[in-house]
Order: C-alpha cells, then structure tokens, then sequence
C-alpha cells in the first residue's frame, strides 16, 4: 500500500462514507476525494476534495476526475426513495451507471458496498435489487470489482432514523455469539471495520472480480491494520 492512490468516495453522506472520511487522516497514501449532493462538516484534521452535485452527474464527474479507485457506498431505504422504483434508481441504476463511468475512466479498482444475502432471483425486493445490481456490475468487467457483502452495520447514522436499525444493534453483540459456521457471514459488523476494508480493496493490486462477506472482510481489516502499524513502527524508529 506504499503506493499513492486517488479515491473517490461516491455516497460520502451515508455512515460508511463519513466512517472512511474520518479515517483519512490516518493515510498517508491515500488521497481521497468524494462526490456528494450536499456539504459535509468535516473532521478535525480531514483533508479532501468534495465535489457537489445532484447524482445524476456523478457519472461525469467519474469521467472528468479520472481517480485509480472508486468505492461506491450509494444506497438508500424504500421508505427516504418512496416507493420501489425510487429504491431501484439508487441502489441498482445509479450504482451501474457509476460502474460504467468507472469503465470508460480506467478506473483500477470499483469497490461497492451491497448487502449480505443479495441474489437476484430473491423474493425480497431488497435483496433482489442488490443482487441484480451485482450481476449488473460484473457484466461490465472492470479491472477489479470487489462486492462488499455486510450484515448489519452498527455505528451512529446521521439525519437517517433507522428505529429498527438501532434496536438490532443494541442486540447484535449477543446475537453474533451463536452466528458460526455457515451463519458467520450475518455477524453485525462495525462501521469502522467496513470503511478500513473498503479502503484496502480499493489499493488492493490483483484483478478479477471477487465477493467479501463478513470473514473475508475481518481478514482484510486485520491486514490492513498490520501493515498500518507496520508502516507507524518504522516511521518512529
């Protein structure tokens, strides 16, 4: 990761883009940037280039900014869309057209934050939109995709009142405990655990296409946090 990388963070509102924005600072290699359709009060000690727009021209700003990685964490609730057309426009429409920008810019690495259980032929809406968005982003055959497969995220949403969202994280840390084997990947994960994985998938060098849920994720945080402290240890040495 010694590498100087340009990522855009497109969804930099939502809780796992504020989470990675919070978390810049601590990377020296990384210059972040984000796309967003309204200001954000940054963190003490953040540094990034935010562009405003309304998100159908965030495509275009792909195109136009040209950045070696992409992570995509857009999405919304049936209930703030309004019905489930609007739902499909963010979560499924919105998101290709940003992989397809991401194509055409040469853009290494597409990262994108889905949902554990995403299939398209689910009977839940939810579900099957992400899984269709999914099967959509693979189609494109970009450089490398890395689907990013969480259960239920806890940390703190802001202008977002998710009640039941809340009341499963209050539970979640004694529900995790009896999630093994097949069911580990429903484990709840922390917001900052989903941002420092997505950070290091979106440096990651290898291409192909490749799905992450909640074991693979914890991996690659770990790993990431090594080479972090790694990399501190020798600086102060």
């Amino acid at each position: 990761m010694s590498e100087n990388r340009r990522i855009l963070l497109v969804g930099a509102t939502g809780l796992i883009g504020r989470t990675i924005i919070e978390r810049s600072p601590d990377l020296d290699n990384i210059t972040l940037q984000g796309v967003a359709r309204r200001e954000i009060d940054f963190p003490e000690g953040v540094r990034m280039e935010l562009v405003l727009a309304q998100s159908d021209a965030w495509p275009d700003i792909i195109s136009q900014l040209e950045p070696d990685a992409v992570i995509c964490a857009v999405g919304t609730t049936q209930k703030k869309a309004g019905s489930e057309e609007g739902f499909r426009e963010v979560d499924h429409d919105l998101v290709v057209e940003l992989g397809r920008a991401a194509k055409g810019a040469g853009v290494k690495n597409f990262v994108h934050v889905s949902s554990v259980g995403a299939d398209a032929f689910s009977r839940n809406f939810y579900l099957k939109v992400k899984g269709e968005t999914e099967r959509d982003l693979k189609s494109l055959k970009l450089r490398r995709l890395d689907i990013l497969r969480p259960s239920l995220l806890r940390g703190k949403r802001q202008d977002d009142l998710r009640p039941l969202e809340a009341i499963g994280q209050l539970s979640a840390p004694i529900g995790d405990m009896f999630m093994r084997g097949a069911k580990t990947k429903f484990r709840s994960m922390k917001a900052e655990d989903l941002a420092d994985a997505a950070i290091a998938f979106a440096s990651a060098k290898a291409g192909g296409q490749f799905i992450h849920e909640y074991d693979a994720l914890m991996r690659m945080v770990r790993e990431f946090r090594r080479e972090l402290a790694a990399k501190a240890d020798s600086q102060d040495g």
